[in-house]
């Protein structure tokens, strides 16, 4: 099996593609990603949560960030890429070569077009399951068991009916100063446990939490009418807390429509109007699956449509500034991003129809990206067009 051949031209652009792209998705992930983790990196410290709980976290949450930094890495790239090749006077010698500005974009909206493909599959597919999967994943971190994180002279009660309490907590509620502890046997017994400092750590398997203490008194009553009561010096004790009571299982998936796969959508879609029932399956509106399906469609299929544009808005004057094309290359893709999301918010709650508030934005952005660099290549080749192609005459 041959595997296609690529011109020399092609293997060119692509070439310079590449590394740009790589840097500019990671940057962009990386800036959406990091107002969220610090946002997940408290939550899971204050439930006292383990850091493979976080790191799981994080990894669902990477589809979500990864739909919005693929587009707008693939934008910033060719627009790059188009302005330093104009500015190296690359762009002159191709279209003087005849090579039109649509040529050499080319290459670039097939790369969109494997994009689109790939973000088909990301938002039908990868992102209802990672939600739900953070979902998930973040209700049982926050119910996993008595993991206490203190406040100064708070009382709390963990599993084996011990009451635990500190004068002065620090470091988030994990380091505790001047504890007590009394603790009732199952025989009537009583033990009290003073500390002058104590440490809280949730044990990874988050089935235990752990409290270590320094410096403290043990005091045991029986309570058995002989007064025997003993006390205990140590330097250093460790006590462990059972977890054992079970936690609530999380719902099952679907009750969200944005938990929904493309199949799963078109299929309770489907059902509802078989139907004639406006809740879906799951009791999700009708109106609410329809704007899921196109809001998810359309995206996808937006992204073929944004190389021919960033390599339009790129050719410009050798005296303009770069900034100048790329504000408005922004401006289009927020402005149409925005647009989408708030048809989708007009069709989930009934007041229009899909085709207006979606899918009308989605044929005008698309209208615009081709005509701007039908437009641009077609000027290019009228100013070719306009010079003098005959020999030079020759001047005494």
């Amino acid at each position: 099996m041959r595997l296609p051949h690529f011109p020399t031209l092609d293997r060119y652009l692509l070439a310079q593609l590449v590394p740009p792209f790589v840097v500019s998705l990671a940057a962009v992930l990386a800036a959406l990603l990091l107002e969220r983790l610090l946002v997940l990196f408290d939550d899971l410290a204050a439930e006292g949560s383990s850091l493979a709980t976080f790191v799981a976290l994080l990894t669902d949450l990477l589809p979500h960030y990864l739909g919005l930094a693929l587009p707008a890495a693939l934008c910033v790239s060719v627009f790059l890429i188009i302005r330093r090749m104009s500015d190296n006077n690359e762009i002159d010698a191709l279209m003087a070569s005849g090579v039109s500005l649509l040529r050499i974009a080319r290459p670039y909206m097939w790369t969109g077009v494997a994009v689109g493909c790939g973000s088909i599959l990301l938002y039908g597919y990868i992102q209802p399951v990672a939600r739900y999967d953070f979902r998930s994943g973040f209700y049982y971190a926050a119910h996993s068991g008595w993991a206490p994180h203190l406040q100064a002279g708070m009382f709390a009660t963990t599993a084996d009916d011990s009451m635990l309490t500190a004068d002065r907590v620090t470091r988030n509620g994990t380091v505790l100063h001047e504890v007590f502890i009394r603790q009732r046997e199952p025989d009537g017994a009583v033990r009290i446990i003073t500390a002058h400092r104590g440490l809280v750590t949730a044990v990874p398997s988050l089935k235990q939490t752990r409290l270590d203490l320094w410096d403290g008194l043990i005091v045991y009553d029986p309570r058995d009418g002989s007064n025997k009561a003993t006390q205990t010096r140590f330097d250093h004790s460790m006590k462990v807390f059972d977890q054992s009571h079970d936690t609530a299982v999380f719902r099952s998936r679907g009750i969200d429509e944005r938990e929904l796969t493309l199949v799963e959508l078109a299929t309770r879609l489907e059902a509802s109007h078989q139907s004639d029932n406006q809740n879906g399956n799951g009791g999700i509106t009708r109106s609410s699956l329809r704007a899921e399906l196109d809001f998810r469609l359309a995206r996808a299929l937006a992204i073929p449509f944004i190389p021919p544009l960033a390599v339009a808005l790129a050719i410009g004057a050798k005296r303009r500034r770069p900034i100048i094309g790329l504000i408005g290359l922004a401006i289009v893709l927020v402005g149409f991003d925005h647009t989408l999301q708030f048809g989708h918010g007009l069709v989930a709650t009934g007041r229009m129809r899909g085709f207006y508030a979606i899918w009308l934005p989605e044929i005008a952005f698309c209208t615009i990206c081709l005509a701007s660099i039908f437009r641009r290549s077609r000027g290019s080749w009228r100013r070719r067009k306009a010079i003098p192609l005959g020999p030079a005459k020759a001047t005494s």
